[in-house]
Order: C-alpha cells, then sequence, then structure tokens
C-alpha cells in the first residue's frame, strides 16, 4: 500500500536533518579544531553527507508535487529551509577546503625556510617555489577527486530515484488491474447468483421427471461462468 507524500515527506526530511546535523558536527567541531589529515579525512566525511543531502533535497522537491495544495504551503518552507540549510553548509565546506590548502602551502613554506642552508640564497627561494607548487597541485588534484566523487555520486543517486519511481508506476498499474478483476468477478458472481436464484424457482413449478435435467444445465452454466472468470483473471493478470 502506497504512502501518502506527506509520510514520504516527513520521513525524507528527517533523514536530511540527521545527516544536516553530522555535517554540522565535522565542519564546526572536527574541521576547525584539527589539522593535517584529521581535518583532511573531517572534510572527505562531510563532503559525502552533503552529497547525500543533496540527494534527499532533490527527493523533496519530487514528493512535493503530489501533496494537495491546500496543505502545501507548510511543506514549500520546510523544503525553503532545508535547502537553505545545505547551501550555507555547502559553502562552509569549500571555504574549510581553501583554508586546509592554505595551511598546507604555508606549512610546507615554513618547513622549507626552517631546513634550508641557504635562507636567503636564489637555490633557497626556487625551492620554496617549487615546494609551494607542488602542494597547490596536490590540493588541486584532491579536489578534482572529490568532485568526481560527488559527480558519480549524484549519478548513482538520479539512477536509483528513477528506479524507484518506476516501481511506483508498476505497482499503481499492478493495483488498478486487481481493481478491474475484482469488479469483473464481482459481475459475473451476481449473475451467476441470479441465474441459480431463477432456475430453483423454475425447478419449483416443474415436474419430476424434468428435475434431472434442470440440475445438469445448472451445472453446465455454472461451470460455464467459473471457466469464463478463470478466462478473464488470465488475461488481466498473467497475459498483462
Amino acid at each position: 500500500m502506497d504512502q501518502p507524500p506527506t509520510v514520504l515527506f516527513d520521513s525524507y526530511e528527517q533523514d536530511f536533518r540527521h545527516i544536516i546535523d553530522s555535517v554540522r558536527q565535522k565542519l564546526e567541531g572536527d574541521a576547525k579544531s584539527s589539522v593535517g589529515e584529521q581535518r583532511k579525512a573531517a572534510l572527505r566525511k562531510a563532503e559525502i553527507e552533503l552529497d547525500e543531502a543533496d540527494d534527499i533535497v532533490s527527493q523533496l522537491e519530487t514528493e512535493i508535487q503530489g501533496i494537495p495544495k491546500s496543505v502545501q504551503g507548510p511543506y514549500t518552507t520546510r523544503l525553503k529551509q532545508a535547502r537553505a540549510d545545505l547551501n550555507k553548509y555547502k559553502k562552509l565546506s569549500k571555504d574549510l577546503h581553501s583554508q586546509a590548502q592554505r595551511s598546507d602551502l604555508l606549512g610546507a613554506y615554513s618547513r622549507n625556510q626552517q631546513h634550508s642552508d641557504d635562507p636567503y640564497g636564489e637555490r633557497s627561494e626556487r625551492g620554496r617555489l617549487l615546494a609551494g607548487h607542488e602542494v597547490l597541485n596536490d590540493g588541486t588534484r584532491r579536489l578534482q577527486e572529490s568532485t568526481s566523487v560527488a559527480l558519480q555520486t549524484e549519478t548513482y543517486g538520479a539512477e536509483i530515484l528513477t528506479t524507484l519511481r518506476g516501481q511506483r508506476e508498476q505497482i499503481e498499474n499492478s493495483r488498478d488491474m486487481l481493481n478491474t478483476a475484482d469488479r469483473h468477478i464481482d459481475r459475473a458472481s451476481t449473475t451467476i447468483g441470479k441465474m441459480m436464484r431463477h432456475c430453483q424457482e423454475t425447478l419449483t413449478v416443474l415436474v419430476p421427471y424434468r428435475m434431472y435435467k434442470q440440475r445438469v444445465i445448472i451445472g453446465a452454466i455454472t461451470v460455464f461462468f467459473i471457466i469464463l472468470i478463470i478466462v478473464i483473471l488470465y488475461f488481466k493478470l498473467v497475459r498483462r
């Protein structure tokens, strides 16, 4: 049995709030308080959860289309709030990524300056530039990898949503088909009942030597309608 759109909306929104709380903890807590690889790990996890939250917001936009206009107002407000929270933490994640890259660049520069035998010479300056360039390239590469993972996750999410919509349509079509078959069965049953009552009324006024013949006719008619019902169900359900 399909759930009402409002129930599905509430369920998806609850999942979104759970994920966005986890993102908030990582970005406002772990990513700010930690350094180095711990900060990078927290940012990567936050990115994955932000992609999941983005998919859920897309699903909320889909479900709100099925909510009646008379009660759609509060749900539209909640959808706007969810979208605003998502954009807020996407921006915060991007800013923290930039800060981490700058920290890595400054850290590499400081290490090269501390271990240089000629801190004011041309060789030292070139080494610092090469080290900074290498750190920048590494940061760019990691950002590209994160972007690729985000795009793949978005593609998978879209495919899953498409599959779910198709399955939902199949279930609705099967339900309609079963309802139609039930109506045909009810009509056939009513017809059989009327014919049987008519035959019974006829039998009460017939002479005894014709009772056996009438029973045979009633049995044949009953078997015919049973076969007819089976054929209807076969073409409606099996050979759809």
